[in-house]
């Protein structure tokens, strides 16, 4: 025995320090650690995801996209291929196409977009299409007209089991995030989006990075 311990003191106890003074500085110390835990900040421009119908209607039937370089969640892609946006307003041409198939057709704008397409599309989460707007999609090969499926997506961040461990949050959490651009900036309502397929980023559209003086590798912090 450690001559200096006590008797029933571990030779690794503090002195003195009692169960709940533990857990305490334990808990001090693992908000800090989370406090300095930070995630890289990507800018998302407009971008379509297509259906396998209605990839088949814009492009030829069984045409298959084109993977022209990975993204930063696995197995998501960009396609080479590109189609035009109308609306009432006017179009946004060569807007780009994410794979691979979706089940259903969706187009994330941002507010600005909407607005020059003359769409009035929701904030939503990705998916949740129901009551969203209408648009026109076309390509040099054909058109369509979705009847829903324009949003503009809610900032959120995707994060595996393990980060979300880490972080303190769950799937479904809304969470204030501090952007560290040129124009810092607190984001409320951050969807945490967990799932072990996914990579660690936090996604905002571009009427959002330029608020923040976005720049390419800016990093956020969750506010507790």
């Amino acid at each position: 025995m450690n001559p200096e311990t006590r008797p029933g003191q571990c030779s690794g106890e503090t002195p003195g320090m009692g169960a709940e003074a533990l857990d305490l500085l334990v808990g001090r110390v693992v908000a800090e650690v989370r406090k300095r835990l930070s995630f890289e900040v990507e800018a998302s421009g407009r971008h379509v995801h297509l259906s396998r119908e209605h990839v088949d209607a814009l492009f030829g039937k069984g045409y298959i996209l084109t993977d022209s370089r990975g993204l930063s969640q696995p197995g998501q892609f960009l396609c080479s291929e590109r189609v035009a946006l109308v609306g009432p307003k006017g179009a946004l041409e060569n807007t780009a196409i994410l794979g691979p198939e979706r089940k259903e057709s969706q187009v994330e704008l941002s507010i600005t977009d909407a607005t020059m397409l003359g769409v009035k599309a929701p904030v939503r989460d990705s998916g949740d299409l129901e009551g969203s707007a209408p648009l026109r999609l076309r390509t040099p090969k054909g058109e369509i007209v979705l009847e829903k499926g324009v949003i503009v997506a809610q900032r959120h961040i995707h994060m595996t089991p393990q980060d979300a461990e880490l972080f303190g949050v769950a799937d479904g959490d809304r969470v204030s995030v501090r952007v560290a651009g040129s124009r810092p900036a607190v984001l409320e309502g951050v969807l945490v989006r967990v799932s072990p397929r996914y990579s660690l980023a936090m996604h905002i559209d571009y009427d959002e990075a330029n608020a923040c003086g976005y720049t390419k590798g800016v990093r956020g912090t969750i506010i507790r």
